[in-house]
């Protein structure tokens, strides 16, 4: 139930600018002549069938119509060749389940009757309007109604054979094969250095990169290469992907973006062709930059692929590096790259000629957070109280995405209050929801809330009671996230070195809830689950990893593949004997053994003050830093 500001999440990376229309170098073909034909041919159809006879009023036998014109019924008669079509003086009485309407249509008998005999009955029955000219489709006409189908089939087969053999792809074929790179023109390409804060490490890699853009012959004229790729490490939310926008944009060229995993698809060898289409169209518009994100999903170690090398993602690859090796440096063509798992990514792709500078991104320092905090707040109006310099002292560990989002959810708070700028208590706010997460609407009962005010009491009494542990900022017993109550830790000041001591301090803290619930109602509760999970974690580590066992001596044994940024085993990959993992373990549980034992001492030699921070939580739900001075002194 406890919380550290080193346990964040992924942060989503800012959503890509829109697609600058008419500024793809392949522009969509015209309409072709065959789709105009099939309009025509369309409307064509359409009147023809307005007009058909068989269209107009009620279908009759040409007996019926014989019987209503001798019961001089019929005022008018209209031929079309062998169908004629007219209008009754009154509409015939129903017969059976037959309605009739006011016109009707029949057909005339073979051969067709339509002689001077059928006109002179029509007169003597009194028909007044007597069209006997006989309307027909021309052969002509009969023949492009029945070609017309068949020329837009030989059309559409054309198009489709011509389209899809066009290098650059197209067409209902060929469009797999073309790159769905998303380019950016200069004009729209408003990000540059000056929109990216504390990074000005990395940006002195890149700025060589952004000079040779410019001016490419001034580094050609001395022999100086300048490094064909650029792979941009660092956890998620770092800031990668602006890095690479800036660096187009500082340099004034287009800006190709796409993803790793775009270059995949379901049919073979379309990743490779999407690589060649996009290569091509790089150089084609030189100078400019080629920005690749999350290369991990395509860049992966050869060879661990199921179907070998056969493998799709691998024939991406290999036409990755072929392409790189086919730069020339005229062509000012430079590929960034992202990633956060630069240790799964092939050797050849890493070695001089491709990707060969690295530049790392790491989390921000105070004065970095700082910088980034001013970028995200120029158009968020800040109340006179508010100290960007102590906001930035208390976000240790944050990333640059996690600090926007920071300056998101304090605008939302200020704007749910209808204040007029955003204080001090909405970035409070704002904070504990990006740590601890969002309040929820639970009501505990009076035992589930005395224990959680006695679990989390006895994580913030250890920590403020030994000075290796990073120092208690918060503690709550309302439900927020997935727990029912957090005890928010707040480090000082950055920390990039931890020793033997304080790991084992931290095990005692994050034993202390577990403790105290032993102690006070002699038994544990599944609520330690976590607690349980993370000082395993640590304490495997201290003993497998970091050679912290003197019975396990100076050996790293690593358990798994081990995520480079975060510190987290990907899969399970035991390189060592069962007799080794069976000593690693009995340490571990040594470790874990005396870590709460030094709980329980502790809390038992303290519980008056155990027992006040309790009755507070019970009162109050939250104790701040201030709260727990009041009640048991200030810290070791």
């Amino acid at each position: 139930m406890s919380s550290s500001p080193n346990d964040q999440g992924d942060s989503k990376k800012s959503p890509e600018s829109p697609q600058v229309p008419g500024e793809e170098q392949r522009r969509s073909p015209p309409v072709p002549w065959f789709f105009i034909l099939m309009v025509v041919f369309a409307v064509f159809l359409f009147v023809r069938w307005l007009n058909d006879p068989a269209n107009v009023g009620t279908r009759v036998p040409y007996s019926f119509f014989l019987q209503q014109l001798d019961a001089k019924n019929v005022t008018e008669v209209k031929f079309y060749g062998d169908a004629l079509t007219g209008k009754w003086s009154s509409i015939p009485d129903p017969t059976g389940n037959q309605k009739y309407e006011d016109k009707f249509n029949t057909r005339l008998p073979e051969p067709a009757t339509h002689d001077a005999d059928l006109i002179d009955r029509m007169v003597q029955a009194g028909v007044k309007d007597i069209d006997d000219e006989p309307i027909d489709i021309s052969p002509m006409l009969q023949m492009f109604v029945w070609m017309m189908p068949l020329l837009l089939i030989v059309g559409l087969v054309w198009m489709m054979i011509r389209r899809s053999s066009d290098p650059m792809g197209g067409g209902m074929l060929g469009n797999f094969a073309r790159s769905p790179a998303r380019r950016f023109h200069p004009s729209e390409q408003r990000t540059t250095f000056d929109d990216v804060a504390a990074m000005d490490q990395a940006k002195s890699e890149l700025q060589e990169v952004v000079e040779f853009l410019k001016n490419p012959p001034k580094f050609q004229r001395l022999g100086a290469q300048i490094p064909k790729g650029v792979l941009l490490m660092g956890p998620p939310g770092t800031g990668k992907t602006l890095l690479a926008r800036a660096t187009a944009g500082e340099a004034g060229v287009p800006f190709y973006s796409i993803n790793g995993s775009e270059f995949i698809q379901m049919f073979v060898g379309v990743g490779a062709s999407r690589v060649r289409d996009l290569f091509r169209t790089a150089k084609d518009n030189a100078p400019c930059i080629l920005f690749i994100d999350e290369i991990d999903a395509v860049g992966r170690m050869r060879g661990a692929g199921l179907g070998g090398g056969h493998d799709e993602r691998e024939q991406t690859l290999n036409q990755i590096l072929s392409e790189m090796d086919g730069f020339q440096q005229s062509e000012a063509v430079i590929v960034i790259a992202a990633t956060n798992r630069p240790d799964v990514l092939d050797a050849a792709l890493l070695r001089p000629g491709r990707f060969d500078r690295h530049v790392t991104i790491d989390r921000p320092p105070k004065e970095g957070r700082a910088a980034i905090l001013k970028v995200h707040c120029r158009k968020v109006p800040l109340g006179d109280q508010l100290d960007i310099n102590d906001l930035a002292a208390s976000t240790i560990g944050f990333s640059g995405a996690d600090l926007r989002n920071l300056v998101n959810e304090a605008a939302l708070n200020a704007t749910r209050s209808d204040k007029d700028c955003v204080e001090t208590e909405d970035f409070e706010v704002a904070r504990d929801r990006v740590l601890m997460g969002p309040q929820r609407e639970e009501v505990l009962n009076e035992e589930e809330k005395e224990k959680t005010a006695y679990h989390e009491a006895g994580h913030a009494l250890i920590a403020w009671m030994l000075p290796n542990v990073d120092p208690v900022h918060k503690v709550t017993i309302v439900p927020r996230g997935r727990a029912l109550g957090v005890t928010q830790l707040l480090p000082e000041e950055e920390s990039y070195h931890m020793g033997e001591g304080k790991l084992h301090d931290q095990l005692v803290m994050i034993m202390g809830g577990r403790a105290a619930e032993k102690a006070v109602f002699s038994e544990y509760s599944a609520g330690a689950e976590d607690d349980l999970k993370r000082a395993t974690q640590i304490a495997r580590r201290m003993v497998g990893y970091w050679g912290m066992s003197d019975a396990i001596g100076p050996v790293a044994f690593r358990h798994g593949e081990e995520h480079p940024f975060l510190g987290k085993e990907i899969h399970e990959n035991k390189e060592f004997s069962e007799e080794t993992a069976h000593v690693i373990d009995k340490e571990v549980q040594r470790f874990l053994s005396t870590a709460s034992e030094r709980a329980f001492k502790l809390l038992n030699d303290h519980r008056d003050k155990l027992d006040r921070i309790v009755e507070a939580l019970l009162d109050k739900e939250t104790i701040d830093k201030s709260g727990l001075v009041e009640l048991i002194g200030e810290p070791a």
